[in-house]
């Protein structure tokens, strides 16, 4: 009896490693697709901070544009074509 009561506490610990292992493969499966889903597809914030970020770079690129036309006028200014800034425009 006593070493039943004594090994008793050993085969619960033994156990509960078991039963967690065996939580774990059965999630297993599903984390791996929740993951695979969240990798193909984008969130509404994603979209919005990848479109934020585009637009960023196209009115800086219409900036550094605008600014060399700019200096083009600045330099002949009897130049229509040189004043006349018909270059990139952002979000077009």
């Amino acid at each position: 009896m006593r070493k039943a009561a004594l090994l008793l506490p050993l085969f619960a610990l033994s156990i509960g490693g078991c039963v967690s292992t065996a939580v774990s493969v059965v999630k297993a499966p599903f984390q791996v697709a929740g993951k695979a889903i969240d990798w193909t597809t984008t969130s509404q914030s994603e979209a919005d901070r990848n479109y934020g970020r585009k637009m960023r770079k196209q009115e800086a690129k219409e900036g550094r544009e605008r600014k060399k036309a700019a200096e083009r006028c600045r330099k002949h200014p009897d130049d229509q074509d040189a004043c006349q800034y018909s270059g990139y425009r952002a979000g077009y």
